[in-house]
């Protein structure tokens, strides 16, 4: 990548001060910045650097002031983090476009149709009778099965693997290792004690815009879908159960469980480590807290809760203050006991 200062201000409609010629070749944090590299300053625990950095230029909010005299171009923008954010976008956006084309070896299915500007890494495999849409990189070692649609845009990275039947949105980003459509945990128990497997029947469906993290697993569903809804961001090491719907924007940390024909409502914003439990049903705007358990419904929009199991946040605070105390609580109570004793 190769801009100038003020093609950049252009883009993020911001406004230079100072040289706005100078060639940008790179992204760096600001305390690592060298010449050709552009930075932000957002939070100002990290403005002393600001006065020391050799990035040729350097993202700022409009209403800071620098308190020094400052060697890099300023671009002044609204807000500088989004504003890094959509330039970070942009240069993953430029460097995708290089990759155009078809690398060999590589295998496509009979019936299966690619559309144009896109990208089949070496070793990658395409099943029989897929739909992949415009602009879409596939990586090298990725599988798509069977019957699977792919919409424009969408990236699937490394070693991912889409199973058969199931349903990609457009610019959506599945990154290595991530499993979509792998069987749903399902099996009958036996009056011997043995389990017998439930066949899984159906798919998932990815809608637009979803993230999908490196070594997470999506299970199809035992009949229908199991369905991430469009702009939903899941982090590495997700396990989705089968029939389980995760809402509109929702965002889910490393290493949580969703048992299966759970639904997540939209805008939820869940923390790591926390465990769902099956057939529940989560409102709209539910904050949980990391290593939560979660083992009945949310009923009310826009609830926060914490601690396994898992109840309101405020009342979660409180009692985790008191069993702090405990310790201190018990040598009183033994002490009034003696007390009384006499």
């Amino acid at each position: 990548m190769k801009f100038t200062v003020k093609q950049i201000a252009t883009l993020l409609e911001g406004e230079v001060a100072g040289n706005d010629a100078l060639a940008i070749t790179g992204l760096a944090k600001i305390e690592e910045g060298k010449p050709g590299d552009i930075s932000f300053l957002s939070n100002l625990k990290y403005e002393p650097h600001l006065y020391t950095t050799q990035a040729s230029a350097v993202i700022v909010d409009r209403s800071f002031a620098p308190k020094k005299p400052v060697l890099s171009a300023l671009i002044f923008v609204e807000n500088s983090y989004s504003a890094f954010t959509r330039l970070l976008e942009e240069y993953n956006r430029q460097m995708n476009l290089f990759r155009i084309g078809v690398e060999e070896p590589s295998y496509i299915g009979e019936g299966s149709q690619t559309g144009g500007q896109g990208y089949r890494g070496a070793f990658s495999y395409i099943g029989k009778n897929c739909q992949i849409g415009q602009n879409v990189k596939i990586y090298p070692h990725a599988y798509i099965g069977n019957n699977v649609r792919i919409g424009d845009h969408t990236i699937i990275h490394t070693g991912a693997r889409i199973l058969d039947n199931c349903i990609i949105g457009k610019h959506c980003v599945i990154h290595p290792n991530a499993v979509i459509g792998s069987e749903g945990f399902g099996f009958a128990p036996q009056s011997d004690g043995t389990y017998k497997p439930i066949p899984q029947l159906g798919n998932v469906i990815l809608e637009d815009s979803v993230n999908v993290g490196s070594n997470t697993t999506i299970d199809c569903a035992t009949m229908g879908s199991t369905i991430i809804r469009r702009g939903a961001k899941l982090d590495n090491l997700i396990q989705i159960g089968h029939n389980v719907e995760i809402g509109e924007n929702t965002v889910i940390a490393a290493q949580t469980g969703v048992s299966g024909s759970t639904k997540i409502g939209s805008n939820c914003v869940i923390a790591g480590q926390v465990g769902f439990a099956g057939h529940l049903s989560i409102a709209n705007g539910t904050k949980v807290g990391a290593q939560s358990g979660v083992g009945k419904s949310v009923e009310e929009p826009g609830t926060s809760i914490n601690s396994s199991p898992a109840f309101g946040l405020k009342e979660s605070m409180r009692s985790l203050a008191i069993f702090r105390k405990l310790p201190d609580l018990e040598q009183r109570v033994t002490k009034l006991e003696k007390k009384n004793e006499k």
